[in-house]
């Protein structure tokens, strides 16, 4: 029989074909070649058909058939055949096939050979695909190398240990007595071993990580040789004294020194000579000056330190390189709220990377931006992002809208200048600002009582522009109807008044019911808009009742219902007209329930919420079946998105038979309780009825973070007896703050009709130092006075 040829051969003739097929049609024959090797147990050339199999791995073709081949390598007493079936079993053998436990006898025989080198292919294949019972096994073994005096075996055995470590974290105490004197090798890859499992042990292990703490100032010592070394021509990468195990310290350290005073004074000097000494030049002295500032942040630095972290980031943000400059927006973001006054030094800088045209680094830095709005620079920083949300992609324009709508609404001077600046985010951003912007500016326009004639002028002017933008339309055509009087008479303090006719005002809004453009919510504003002036104006009632009646064909439902009650209205109850469509008056907002804002005597605000509501429902509605298998509820337990919150009749006159009453008794209060409170995570419920509806129950979650980390992709989710309607509404965020420091709020809704007893089951999902956690609780002790 020929040889079989070798591996470069192979790759030369693969590299020839010119098709896929063709390609396959060489490997096919090479393998068929190979296994008849492999059956007449040729051991001659085994050696090469691994490696050639190995390498038709690399390409994706099937080599599961070598495993065997592998092994018999490994038990070879030649250098190279173990070489090669060590590689195999690395690349082809793992925990899923029973095959690999058949080589821990040999790699226990090759951890006591007697060449160097046969240990380090040892210990490298246990530390690449080492199983939990492999590492049982050979964990003496490695420890027993660990106290060697080969470096070069010392180094491997470290690494190995790292994946004993991370497989069988109980057989860290193994390691701990070796550990302590690798810190004092001199051999640097020793060293960088020696740190890496000493990070893996501590954070796996708080009592590990009260011992090493002790190690603290002989850490410090190494980082500080390192960094006053000369020129060392075996370490040096860009002029940087082996910034690898640089880099690793710094990490250990940071782990060493979180929430312990004494650990993190230790360190302090060196972290300051750190930042100041590395050059800045080069990538490498980049790296170790990000870990620095990441060590300074999380330890209980001074003062003066956490400013030159911030200052490092901050020339950070004049690199060109964007890699750079995005991780430097990052960690300025996380300091913000512990260093505000120093991040807020870097602000201009900050700001100019709002015009990167990468939008990643554009959203990063408009986060950013928005957590440094105070009340003493809204106005300059309010510009800058209004600049930004005109010229940036659909993908930011709902984060932009939203964080304006906050910081305005936080921060804002005056009530004229929170309007102007709700008004330009509407005109600009359109159908991508919130759902909740509607009714909130309306909120805000009602309760400025001396700006109504300016916003209604103002509104009045942007809506002959553009009605395109249907947010805005809507706003105008409220306040339009609102007050309509106070645009016809041309009495205007604020701005420069215009003449407007009835005719012309109600041509505009008769624009809005005919153009292609409205959508059903906007329709129902202007035909709202239209009945309330028929209130306001004296002279073109019958216009306004020809078209209202128009619609009371409508196809769209919700139109023509709003049309049918309107001509009730002109018809059997116009002598009532006045009294249902007369003004609002002045109201406050109520904290924590924008939804209650706008009384229900304006009803078309209420409707336009309930109707999104119901739109909102409806995608949820899909995911009912999969929140149940979730939380793996039974069939008396249901989860039901609240849609439109029906008011029951209490007559009492024509007017409360045609719009529904009021109820007048006050719901008591309910005391709060603490729904969930386990690994540092806290979840409290406080209750509010609706005065409108006692079956209507508002749970306010609020949840804090006790723990060291933040817990980042939080998600909250309930499901209650199929006799109760749920609706979640959206949270305020998805982390919860570490050490209590914040927290995230969402709103739950609750509909229960028959006033049953209330049961919930909730599923929490986050991640926490990096690892998803998941957690299903019940809930039983809800007050009596939630459905009394």
């Amino acid at each position: 029989m020929s040889p079989p040829i070798r591996l470069q051969e192979l790759i030369r003739i693969i590299r020839t074909a010119r098709t896929q097929a063709e390609e396959r049609a060489i490997i096919q024959k090479e393998c068929a070649t190979m296994r008849s090797n492999f059956r007449e147990n040729e051991g001659s050339y085994r050696c090469r058909n691994v490696a050639k199999l190995l390498y038709m791995h690399m390409l994706g073709y099937p080599a599961h058939f070598g495993q065997m081949e592998c092994l018999k390598l490994i038990s070879s007493p030649k250098f190279t055949d173990k070489r090669v079936g060590y590689l195999g079993a690395m690349f082809l053998l793992d925990e899923r096939q029973d095959a690999h436990l058949l080589i821990t006898n040999s790699i226990k025989n090759d951890l006591n050979h007697n060449t160097p080198y046969v240990q380090g292919l040892a210990l490298c294949t246990l530390g690449c695909m080492g199983s939990a019972e492999m590492c049982r096994d050979l964990a003496s073994e490695v420890d027993h190398i660990l106290k060697t005096t080969n470096s070069y075996l010392k180094k491997k055995a470290a690494l190995c240990s790292v994946h004993i470590v991370r497989k069988v974290p109980e057989l860290m105490e193994i390691f701990l007595p070796a550990c302590k004197k690798l810190l004092n090798e001199k051999n640097h890859g020793v060293l960088h071993g020696a740190v890496v499992l000493i990070t893996e042990m501590c954070e796996r292990s708080p009592e590990v990580l009260q011992r090493f703490r002790k190690m603290v100032p002989q850490l410090v010592l190494i980082l500080r040789s390192l960094t006053t070394i000369g020129y060392s021509p075996e370490h040096d990468v860009s002029s940087i004294s082996d910034p690898f195990l640089q880099v690793r310290i710094l990490r250990l350290l940071r782990i060493l020194g979180r929430n312990d005073d004494e650990s993190s004074e230790a360190m302090n000097d060196v972290l300051a000579q750190v930042a100041t000494n590395t050059e800045t030049s080069k990538n490498p002295g980049n790296a170790i000056l990000y870990e620095t500032v990441l060590t300074i942040m999380d330890i209980k630095s001074e003062s003066g330190l956490r400013v030159l972290a911030v200052n490092i980031l901050g020339r950070f943000l004049l690199n060109n390189d964007k890699n750079i400059r995005y991780v430097a927006l990052t960690s300025l973001l996380k300091m913000v709220q512990s260093d505000h006054i120093a991040v807020q030094r870097h602000r201009s800088t900050i700001v100019d990377c709002l015009k990167d045209p990468d939008a990643t680094m554009k959203r990063r830095a408009l986060e950013l931006s928005l957590a440094l709005v105070n009340t003493t620079n809204v106005r300059g920083m309010m510009k800058e992002l209004l600049n930004v949300l005109a010229d940036c992609g659909p993908e930011l324009k709902a984060d932009c809208t939203s964080g304006i709508f906050l910081a305005a609404e936080k921060y804002s001077p005056s009530k004229r200048w929170h309007i102007d600046t709700i008004m330009r985010v509407l005109t600009t951003a359109g159908s991508y600002v919130r759902d909740d912007a509607v009714p909130n500016l309306i909120q805000l326009i009602t309760s400025a009582g001396d700006l109504h004639a300016y916003t209604v002028h103002t509104l009045y002017t942007a809506l002959e522009m553009d009605i395109s933008q249907q947010p805005l339309v809507q706003v105008a055509s409220w306040c339009i109807g609102e007050y309509g009087d106070l645009l016809i008479s041309g009495k205007c303090e604020e701005v420069e008044p215009i003449q407007v006719t009835e005719d012309e005002v109600l041509d505009v809004l008769e624009t809005v019911l005919q153009s292609h453009m409205s959508l059903p919510a906007t329709r129902g504003y202007a035909m709202t808009a239209l009945m309330k002036l028929s209130t306001r104006i004296h002279e073109n009632v019958d216009r306004i009742r020809r078209v209202v009646s128009i619609y009371g064909s409508c196809l769209d439902v919700e139109l023509q219902q709003r049309a049918v009650e309107y001509n009730a209205l002109f018809k059997k109850y116009d002598h009532m007209r006045s009294a249902v469509l007369e003004r609002m008056p002045l109201m406050s907002k109520t904290p924590g329930n924008d939804s209650q804002d706008i009384p229900d005597s304006n009803r078309e605000v209420k409707e336009q919420e309930d109707k999104k509501v119901q739109q909102n429902s409806t995608h949820r509605s899909n995911q009912t079946n999969d929140l149940l298998d979730l939380l793996g509820v039974n069939d008396s337990h249901s989860v039901i998105p609240t849609e439109q919150t029906e008011k029951e009749p209490l007559g009492g006159g024509e007017l409360l038979d045609l719009l529904g009453g009021l109820k007048d008794a006050e719901p008591a209060a309910i005391p709060p309780i603490v729904a969930y409170n386990e690994d540092g995570l806290s979840i409290s419920f406080s209750f509010e009825l609706s005065s409108n509806n006692s079956k209507l129950l508002s749970i306010s979650l609020l949840a804090t973070n006790s723990t060291g980390s933040d817990m980042t992709d939080f998600v909250f989710q309930a499901a209650v007896p199929k006799s109760i309607q749920l609706q979640l509404l959206s949270p305020s965020g998805s982390v919860v703050p570490a050490q209590g420091s914040g927290s995230l709020t969402q709103v739950v809704q609750l509909l229960n009709p028959h006033k049953q007893p209330l049961k919930m089951r909730i599923r929490l999902q986050y991640r926490h130092c990096g690892l998803p956690v998941q957690r299903v609780s019940e809930i039983n002790h809800f007050p009596p006075q939630a459905w009394q």
